[in-house]
């Protein structure tokens, strides 16, 4: 892909943290914008703030699988066509895995790995008619190596990276396009979204999140990723390092993790 401007953008999670921003930067360069996430009244907070692009909103929860078919076909009708499907919605988790309830691993599952498949493979077909289209998934750092208290979360992100390297073999023969954007920390609310052993909320935040990327920032290098059709990116500041110790120093890393303050 050249210039994203113009281009029509499906964004999930785009309700707060990086969704919202991306809503926001992208609206700048004139796309036209279908936003998904569970809360309708954030969506329409935020369709409220881009200005000059049309902006339809699309509720629903990512683990409504059986109906993934029926959120494509409303979004494809939105505009008459998708360009671009950002797979934004997820969450995060803190706790240790002597401690988290099964229940939790599995929606962790279903919300971040399942929930995102669903969606792709029910928009795919659409790409495939099209001969063109392009998937940008977020996942994290946390898909390239892991940290304790994010055991479930680490499982959910590796298993995206797999589906889509493959995804991408599978179907450059037909245009279609993968990105896989990794943010280490940036400063949204994923913390306190995070869940517990139990599957509470976290409801507290932490200093490196604090102290992570604007999403601001994070947004305008999102796009310099979409535009420059980057298979994989690491987007944050010290932490992105980790990529490259984990394959060259892995007992390193390992090690450093362990002394670091990760909760």
């Amino acid at each position: 892909m050249n210039a994203i401007n113009g281009k029509i953008v499906w964004i999930t999670g785009a309700s707060s943290g990086i969704g919202e921003a991306l809503a926001y930067e992208l609206a700048a360069k004139n796309c036209k914008l279908i936003l998904s996430a569970r809360n309708r009244d954030a969506l329409e907070t935020v369709k409220s703030k881009c200005s000059n692009t049309e902006v339809i909103i699309l509720p629903f929860d990512l683990v409504d699988f059986d109906n993934a078919k029926n959120h494509a076909e409303k979004a494809i009708a939105a505009f008459g066509k998708i360009d671009i499907l950002v797979n934004n919605g997820g969450v995060s988790q803190r706790s240790l895995i002597v401690e988290t309830d099964f229940e939790v691993d599995k929606k962790l599952i279903e919300v971040d790995y399942l929930g995102t498949v669903a969606l792709t493979k029910a928009l795919l077909p659409h790409f495939i008619k099209n001969k063109k289209g392009y998937f940008v998934t977020v996942t994290s750092l946390m898909g390239k190596f892991g940290s304790p208290y994010r055991s479930g979360y680490c499982g959910a992100k590796h298993a995206l990276h797999g589906f889509f390297d493959v995804l991408r073999m599978e179907h450059q023969r037909d245009n279609i396009n993968v990105t896989l954007i990794c943010p280490g920390f940036i400063q949204t609310d994923v913390a306190k979204n995070a869940l517990t052993a139990d599957g509470s909320k976290q409801n507290i935040d932490d200093e490196a999140t604090q102290n992570g990327m604007p999403t601001s920032m994070f947004a305008k290098k999102f796009v310099k990723a979409v535009e420059s059709n980057a298979f994989e990116v690491y987007i944050g500041v010290k932490e992105t390092m980790g990529v490259y110790l984990k394959r060259f120093f892995p007992k390193w890393l390992h090690h450093f993790v362990l002394k670091s303050k990760v909760r």
